[in-house]
């Protein structure tokens, strides 16, 4: 006779653990599907170097990469007070600004999305102020921010942490009020408890929309920081492309500016890979591409 527990069948979070292992056929995939991604930038890098080989633009309006490339081992080789220390000092300094502004951003955008999805009464009191928030130029921010905080951290960190804080909101809200109602009558028929519903239920379903918000809102956080070191900034990425504007100088900022591309990539993929990987249960091993 079966012992298979029926409230294991229905419970959706259950589901994911019982069917990940049914996933881990799919490593070779991803890392096929990885390398066709990276087909694409490759070509542009390609394209990119040929228009200065053949003298489309000139190298002082678009550097080529063997420029930028040499430029960025001297920004780390060399430590320049001009730009604020050497290129990993920067990258230390706008990292540890992203990471702070993004973690508040992120903590105060699901303890809202779960106080809206989950009251009515919660809706009706933050939803309207987070589509406020979500309509406010960034740019308009700066001076307010600097005539209430001043040009020191705080007003960096917290333009990266409304920045971050609508796309995951608005992403965690709809994945939490689009859970099928139908589970939520399966958990009161089962006796869970309001806890266990949320945990098992709720928050499992709501998972992959707020795994989509959490990649957006990564990716405006990373714009927001370019935002937020332009206040008055003596370090940092933001620092360096000021310092080679006004030094004339489009490698250093061709430099900065493809750090932060990368650092947008590297995030992304670790979502990614998360998100693969806690999903595993949504899709057959292999359907992934």
């Amino acid at each position: 006779m079966s012992t298979t527990n029926p409230r294991s069948q229905a419970l959706p979070g259950v589901r994911a653990r019982e069917r990940a292992p049914a996933a881990a056929g799919t490593g070779s995939q991803a890392r096929v599907a990885g390398l066709r991604r990276a087909i694409s930038p490759i070509a542009l890098l390609v394209i990119w170097q040929l228009t200065s080989v053949v003298h489309l633009v000139s190298a002082t309006k678009l550097p080529p990469p063997t420029a930028v490339v040499s430029e960025a081992w001297t920004l780390i080789s060399t430590s320049s007070p001009a730009y604020g220390g050497t290129l990993q000092q920067a990258l230390l300094v706008s990292l540890a600004r992203m990471a702070i502004g993004f973690a508040f951003g992120a903590a105060a955008a699901l303890l809202l999305a779960l106080i809206a999805g989950l009251s009515r009464f919660g809706e009706e009191g933050i939803d309207p102020l987070m589509q406020m928030v979500r309509t406010l130029p960034l740019f308009g921010l700066v001076p307010v921010f600097i005539v209430w905080f001043g040009i020191g951290q705080l007003p960096k960190v917290l333009l990266i942490a409304i920045a971050a804080v609508v796309p995951l909101y608005l992403n965690a809200f709809s994945g939490i009020r689009g859970v099928d109602g139908r589970l939520r009558e399966l958990a009161r028929s089962l006796g869970l408890s309001r806890r266990e519903t949320i945990t098992q239920i709720v928050l499992p379903g709501a998972l992959p929309s707020t795994l989509v918000g959490l990649r957006q809102s990564l990716g405006v956080a990373w714009l927001a920081l370019v935002v937020a070191e332009q206040i008055n900034a003596s370090s940092g990425l933001g620092f360096m492309i000021n310092q080679g504007e006004q030094f004339n100088q489009n490698n250093v900022i061709f430099v900065a500016l493809i750090v932060y591309t990368i650092l947008g990539l590297l995030t992304d993929w670790i979502v990614r890979i998360f998100e693969r990987r806690a999903l595993a249960w949504r899709e057959p091993a292999g359907a992934r591409a």
